[in-house]
């Protein structure tokens, strides 16, 4: 191969492969809440805090279609209970695609539940539901959206908690048309983000905080699908995903017959590990 065509190749793969590491001053901005973020560490770290008139969030500036998307969070301690921190991809308008993971506080002793959710042309439904296996407020852990034309892969510390397969074909909706821009809030939902909203934010706990860090993005431009298009899990990936599914999970909506007495989704009759 000539050094040309070697050097053309590389071109190439830069244009549909873009990688971003954080720096929360250049390639984020504030969407709401502005007084209750905090941007440090020169652009590395960004900090939402919680009170009771007011919540916040932040939106990356570029948009993607499909992709690997990391963010080390630490979340809220102690007594989180009503609060939720957000990191999830999302498009635009009322019939958007999303990728969701969704904190769910919880008061002082009780677990975190990880909320996962995917969105497809404004439907979602397909909630799965995690307790982790370590507590998320005492350090950043990484929490990543592995998302490509043939499936969804939500990881943590990059161990595989779920798969989200393409089956456009058998007429079950998958995010693959619409780019979309990457999204992180802490808001107050104690109508029900703990225990069914038995359980109420104390807002003398307050301000609540999160922290961010660490953002990386292996993501095509909106043009172009980028690498990583089929990548899916090895067998080490298929064990790991068993054993947090099977000790982790606690909520299913495959599993969830009262709702669908009709019978499940046609996804949840397939292998869940594809």
């Amino acid at each position: 191969m000539s050094a040309s065509l070697s050097l053309a190749i590389l071109v190439l793969l830069g244009h549909l492969m873009a990688t971003s590491e954080a720096n929360f001053n250049q390639h984020f901005d504030v969407t709401w809440g502005h007084h209750r973020s905090q941007i440090k560490d020169g652009g590395q770290l960004l900090t939402l805090s919680l009170e009771k008139d007011s919540g916040a969030g932040f939106q990356f500036k570029n948009q993607y279609l499909f992709g690997r998307i990391d963010m080390q969070i630490k979340l809220v301690a102690g007594n989180s209970a009503g609060t939720v921190t957000t990191f999830y991809l999302s498009s635009q308008g009322s019939n958007h695609d999303e990728i969701d993971f969704e904190f769910l506080g919880n008061s002082s002793g009780n677990p975190y539940t990880l909320h996962t959710n995917v969105f497809s042309q404004g439907k979602g439904n397909r909630e799965q539901q995690f307790h982790l296996w370590f507590d998320p407020t005492t350090a950043f852990h990484t929490y990543t959206i592995l998302w490509n034309s043939q499936r969804i892969i939500f990881l943590v510390d990059n161990i595989p908690i779920r798969v989200f397969t393409n089956m456009k074909s058998q007429g079950v909706p998958f995010p693959s048309k619409q780019p979309m821009s990457i999204h992180s809030s802490l808001w107050n939902a104690d109508e029900w983000a703990t225990q069914g909203g038995r359980v109420k934010a104390d807002w003398t706990n307050a301000p609540f905080v999160a922290s961010y860090k660490n953002f990386k993005a292996s993501a095509s431009s909106t043009c172009s699908p980028g690498a990583r298009q089929t990548q899916g899990l090895d067998a080490a990936g298929r064990n790991r995903i068993r054993w947090v599914q099977s000790k982790y999970m606690i909520y299913n909506y495959c599993s969830d017959l009262k709702r669908f007495p009709q019978g499940v989704p046609y996804e949840c009759k397939q292998s869940r590990f594809l």
